[in-house]
């Protein structure tokens, strides 16, 4: 499956909107918001667990990234409420789940197959102070990549130039982007060489970006 795979192009996809697409383990959905490949895949997707709902035991090859959105996402490694940011480097494992239900952002195989850097965040505590309307947290960097919590005030203006792209989930208030209103769970991604100049809306805009990692992308390993 080839979704939003072509890196050259702007997307706005309105995750909130989207409908949930059956996993292969039953009480987990998704909303795939990009995606090479087809169970194994570079993939960004919103997943949902059910209460109870958990995956098997797993190996992450191509390494996941997630920001747990709603709920306590859990595995045999402890509980990780929202606003928790993980990145399981390749060569982790888990076996994930959820006693009370959860929604995720993920993304699969985007990682440096060579990272073995492992860790959770809380994002609101590395919060820094707001300088212009905007507090901003700088979750992970590496050669590759930046992730980051942003947190606009209402009216903030955000602008954003990156080379290797850019990438963004709203995940509260408002945010306007060219001709679109991105809402919650709006995701955005920018093709190299083009700008983010966004205004935040009048319940201001929380966001997770991240920026420099779109030359990399490809599909998992054979």
């Amino acid at each position: 499956m080839d979704l939003n795979a072509d890196f050259t192009k702007r997307v706005v996809v309105h995750a909130g909107d989207a409908p949930w697409i059956a996993s292969p383990m039953p009480g987990v959905d998704r909303r795939m918001l990009d995606r090479i490949g087809d169970e194994v895949a570079r993939a960004t997707s919103i997943v949902r667990y059910a209460r109870g709902s958990a995956f098997s035991a797993h190996t992450h090859t191509g390494g996941e990234e997630f920001l747990v959105l709603e709920g306590v996402f859990q595995d045999e490694h402890g509980d990780y409420p929202a606003g928790t940011y993980v990145r399981n480097p390749p060569t982790t494992s888990h076996t994930p789940g959820a006693e009370n239900g959860c929604t995720i952002f993920v993304k699969l195989w985007q990682f440096d197959l060579e990272d073995r850097t492992q860790f959770r965040l809380d994002v609101e505590a590395q919060l820094g102070p707001v300088q212009d309307g905007i507090a901003r947290a700088e979750l992970h960097r590496d050669a590759r990549e930046v992730v980051s919590f942003v947190v606009l005030e209402p009216g903030s203006a955000l602008t954003e130039v990156a080379p290797g792209g850019i990438e963004v989930l709203v995940l509260e208030g408002t945010l306007r982007e060219g001709a679109d209103d991105l809402v919650r769970w709006s995701w955005l991604r920018m093709p190299e060489g083009t700008p983010l100049q966004a205004t935040a809306g009048s319940e201001g805009a929380r966001l997770w970006m991240k920026t420099g990692h779109l030359p990399f992308a490809q599909a998992p390993l054979a």
